[in-house]
């Protein structure tokens, strides 16, 4: 690797257990912060086009504030009083089918862990301790459960005084934009505002977000399953030299999402269809899109409010193709997006994408050769500020998800590129990717 490194691309390749964890975390007894009891909130349509899986996210912070441990953990007290459904918990309409159907705002709280590491965070073995270390707090399956709570936190003080907030949550409740809302207010709350800057809502019902039609969320659901291959653990970072010179060769007509999805989808599939045999598979790249600005969504809403959008090309065509022709593919599908989003002619009910032809929501080619690509940048987790600046890094932690998935992180300091965070191939095929990456830098 020192030669890839040389050239400007880091790249760090973490299969769970293939490496040992060398940090050590003592953990406190979990405490329940409780939260108000306040009736139920129905979920949304586009709530209902998620499955109950669980997403974990690791803020780190290298600047100490005063016991981060309890002056988060009262932040959190005072933020779930503007934000009931996070200390509530899922319920079904008790049908067969077994269908998600509100949240009820019991109260029954939020589960959170103080914890101390026994290193500085500018260890090297930090980097590795961030994905596979033990600085979260898991749910018990691969599906959260009815009786599972919707936000999990922990805080980890490291030796220098700085810390990591852990948080895992159920992507019903909200999405990673919904989240980062929820974030900031707990930060903003803990540096003594009176309350959140930004008021949350959150219910379909109050035209908060409109409704999609049933067989369009059926036909989404129907793709989403937690995937129970072994995958590696990838942290890599794609280096702004390589992301301008694609904007150059594009004639500056590409965003940083656009080029850093290009790359991984050009190189994950020459990792992967190199033994796929003499056919030439197909190959799908799929992306989730905010479309809170496109729907209408009020201001403060933090609930699911995305769409999942996909190209196909053959394999032999993405693997020799230019990067910048894969962008062109990525661009055309971002601009298919308000596509599904027509409110129909007419139509007082505010029902959304009733003109979309259902069939195209189906899985074009084998699960293993789609990539999901979401991005994490500018929806607010970087403006995450507890008492002493932003957060130094925020990065997605890996486990069993829906979909061959890549996350593109905020900006990390001191990595002069994008960060990406992957759960996208299997072992046998994660040095191949590295290596195309690496490769495609010179």
């Amino acid at each position: 690797m020192n030669s890839q490194a040389n050239r400007g691309f880091r790249a760090e390749i973490l299969i769970k257990h293939g490496i040992m964890n060398i940090v050590l975390v003592s953990k406190s007894m979990p405490a329940v912060v409780a939260g108000p009891c306040a009736g139920i909130v129905h979920l949304s349509s586009f709530d209902r086009c998620i499955p109950p899986v669980p997403v974990t996210l690791l803020l780190v912070f290298n600047q100490p504030i005063h016991d981060p441990v309890e002056a988060i953990k009262k932040a959190l007290s005072q933020a779930l009083m503007h934000y009931p459904p996070m200390a509530g918990r899922l319920a079904s309409t008790g049908d067969d089918d077994g269908e998600l159907h509100h949240v009820a705002c019991t109260g029954e709280g939020v589960p959170f862990v103080g914890a101390s590491a026994s290193c500085a965070l500018d260890d090297e073995a930090t980097r590795s301790a961030l994905l596979l270390g033990d600085l979260a707090v898991g749910y018990p399956a691969e599906y959260c459960r009815l009786s599972d709570p919707f936000l999990l936190m922990q805080v980890t003080e490291f030796s220098c005084g700085g810390f990591v907030v852990g948080v895992s949550w159920n992507h019903v409740v909200a999405d990673a934009a919904g989240m980062a809302q929820f974030l900031r207010a707990v930060g903003e709350l803990a540096r003594g505002m009176p309350a959140p800057a930004v008021g949350p809502v959150r219910s379909e019902t109050d035209g908060s977000v409109p409704r999609l039609p049933p067989l369009m969320v059926a036909a989404v659901r129907s793709q989403m399953r937690v995937e129970t291959e072994e995958l590696a653990s990838l942290d890599v970072t794609i280096p702004s030299s390589l992301i301008g010179r694609i904007k150059e060769e594009c004639a500056g007509d590409c965003t940083v999402f656009e080029a850093v999805a290009a790359v991984l989808w050009r190189c994950r599939t020459r990792a992967v269809i190199s033994d796929a045999g003499p056919d030439d598979p197909a190959v799908a790249f799929a992306f989730p899109s905010n479309v809170r600005g496109l729907v209408g969504a009020k201001e403060g809403y933090y609930g699911n409010c995305v769409t999942m959008q996909q190209v196909q090309a053959t394999g032999a065509a993405v693997a020799s193709g230019d990067v910048k022709d894969l962008v062109k593919l990525i661009k055309l599908a971002k601009d298919k997006v308000s596509d599904i989003l027509v409110v129909n002619a007419g139509d007082e009910t505010g029902v959304v994408g009733g003109g979309r032809d259902e069939q195209q929501l189906a899985p074009p080619c084998s699960r293993y050769n789609t990539l999901i690509v979401t991005s994490w940048r500018n929806l607010g987790f970087e403006a995450v500020d507890f008492g002493r600046g932003m957060a130094a890094r925020v990065v997605w932690k890996p486990h069993r998800t829906v979909g061959f998935v890549g996350v593109v992180c905020p900006p990390c300091k001191g990595d002069d590129g994008v960060n990406v965070v992957s759960f996208c191939v299997k072992p046998e095929h994660a040095d191949a990717f590295v290596a195309e990456l690496a490769a495609l830098n010179i």
